[in-house]
């Protein structure tokens, strides 16, 4: 199975990206952050999940090892397909969903459409075992984060940019309301 791929960016179609290796493009499926990651760039590496059924071979990319993980927990659990998988790491880091497993918070996880609150749940029992606990400051973080995130989508920001201006603000800055001036003065620069 293909482990990782590196090379030249030949287009993005969708939510994919068309990577060039060697002369042969290979078409590989991103969550929407990664999208926003991986858009203006030349070349890039990235962490490959093969998924095989009868009908079709697909390839799922991803920047790190621990979206990479992320995403195969979560596509083991029964009615989490691939789709669902990357449209969860799209809306929430890897420290994000494992808060709301530690915590048992599906809120979270149904903020993605085609998860409802009975699949969201599954994912927490089925994956409560399975996730390493996050500190409680990195817990606040993360949580924080969240809403800061979905504050600055609902206000017309994709989830990357969001993300990246968050990424600008300080630690010691933890109200929620002052990480979202904060993010927005980042937004604006």
């Amino acid at each position: 199975m293909i482990a990782q791929l590196e090379g030249k960016i030949a287009g993005i179609k969708g939510n994919a990206v068309i990577l060039m290796v060697g002369g042969v493009g290979y078409r590989v499926a991103v969550s929407a952050y990664t999208l926003g990651k991986v858009a203006g760039q030349e070349q890039v590496l990235f962490h490959i999940h093969t998924h095989v059924r009868e009908d079709m071979l697909a390839l799922y990319g991803f920047l790190n090892e621990e979206e990479l993980t992320m995403f195969e927990l979560l596509i083991s659990i029964s009615g989490v397909g691939p789709k669902v998988a990357l449209s969860i790491l799209s809306i929430a880091d890897v420290k994000t969903i494992c808060t709301a497993i530690v915590n048992k918070d599906p809120s979270i996880l149904t903020r993605v459409s085609g998860v409802g609150k009975k699949t969201a749940e599954r994912v927490i029992v089925e994956l409560q075992n399975k996730v390493d606990a996050v500190n409680i400051e990195d817990q606040a973080t993360a949580l924080s984060g969240q809403d800061t995130i979905l504050a600055l989508t609902s206000l017309g920001y994709s989830v990357t940019e969001a993300r990246e201006a968050l990424k600008l603000v300080p630690a010691d800055i933890t109200d929620v309301s002052k990480r979202i001036r904060q993010a927005l003065k980042n937004l604006g620069k």
